[in-house]
């Protein structure tokens, strides 16, 4: 495991439990942060600090615990769901590590250390544009000037950038839900467990305590490996359990530079595999290749360090390694609920 894999640990670690001590020290530090958040949003109420409207409904899909939750596969099926209503959504992010701070539109062919990992795999699933900039107002703004059809914005993550308006606010947690409950660097919150929401969506099969209990529960579903040479060739997770021949187990290790690496390696023991861990970083570049070396046959990745590997000389050709695609499975009323609460009354 990396060093900085070692350090995001111990921190989940200390965020999960009010009993650690270390959690007590950093409390006053977290009650300091907690007051610039409330004083940071009600100068946006008073109007002190700018915020704008977009002419067409914004959706913000967000969340208050640090880290990954699942909102790049969440933001993808409601573009999906929206277009198979008729709908014409468009996406703005503001692509961690994104090289450009201006608005960029992102291209299926884009590089994903120019415009971030994240839009790239939207851009690519979610079949409708996707912008990314700093200032995801004047991205919102350029996304409609280039693509005049849009009739409803996505805004991957944003939960806290106040200064875009917003028709429905949806925040995302996983099993964790809200840690310990502080706010960082005490806890994992960004914002305090209470702030207003429109709607709320678990990535898992039960809500923790804390979420409200009318939250929508989200699954990813991955049942297939897609080879990184040749994404044509696709096989069941099952079948990686032995060899091709049937003759001996196949050597598996499974890599993920995600939010939260334990959730995909849950679910590839859900499907029977037995394999090595190697958690990487959040967003990790794959500059250097940390499969060198490794006396595996197979590599499970994600499909969001796919679109990494797939752009490095040192990765792209190796067949070893196997992308495994994830489908959010949620009931289909949450697209019904988010158009009732757009057409009611907008929110600041």
């Amino acid at each position: 495991m990396s060093s900085s894999s070692h350090f995001e640990s111990g921190f989940q670690r200390l965020w999960s439990s009010r009993r650690h001590p270390s959690g007590w020290l950093l409390l006053p530090v977290s009650l300091l942060f907690h007051l610039l958040v409330r004083m940071r949003q009600a100068l946006y109420r008073l109007g002190w600090l700018k915020s704008s409207r977009l002419p067409v409904p914004v959706i913000i899909v967000g969340n208050i615990f640090v880290g990954g939750t699942g909102k790049t596969p969440l933001v993808i099926w409601l573009a999906q769901q929206l277009r198979a209503r008729g709908l014409h959504p468009g996406v703005v992010s503001r692509g961690y590590r994104s090289e450009d701070r201006a608005p960029r539109l992102v291209g299926t062919n884009a590089l994903a250390t120019i415009v971030g990992d994240e839009p790239l795999l939207i851009a690519r699933r979610a079949g409708c544009p996707v912008m990314v900039g700093a200032d995801r107002v004047a991205a919102g703004r350029e996304l409609l000037a280039r693509h005049p059809e849009i009739d409803v914005l996505l805004s991957d993550d944003g939960l806290q950038h106040y200064a875009l308006q917003r028709d429905v606010e949806i925040v995302l947690c996983d099993s964790r839900g809200n840690g310990n409950g502080w706010l960082l660097p005490a806890g994992p919150l960004r914002e305090p467990a209470s702030r207003r929401r429109d709607i709320s969506v678990v990535n898992g099969h039960t809500v923790p305590p804390g979420v409200p209990d009318d939250a929508f529960l989200m699954q990813l579903d991955g049942r297939f490996a897609e080879q990184l040479v040749d994404r044509r060739h696709r096989i069941p997770l099952a079948g990686l359990a032995q060899s091709i021949d049937g003759t001996s187990p196949l050597r598996l290790l499974a890599a993920a530079g995600i939010g939260n690496p334990a959730r995909f390696f849950s679910l590839l023991r859900q499907a029977g595999l037995h394999f090595d861990e190697l958690p990487l970083p959040d967003h990790h570049d794959f500059a250097s290749n940390p499969f060198a070396g490794r006396d595996v046959d197979v590599i499970l990745i994600t499909e969001k360090d796919a679109v990494k590997c797939e752009q490095s000389e040192q990765l792209k050709n190796d067949p070893r390694l196997w992308v495994v695609p994830v489908e959010a499975n949620i009931d289909a009323s949450l697209v019904e609920t988010i158009m009732e609460k757009w057409r009611g009354c907008p929110i600041a």
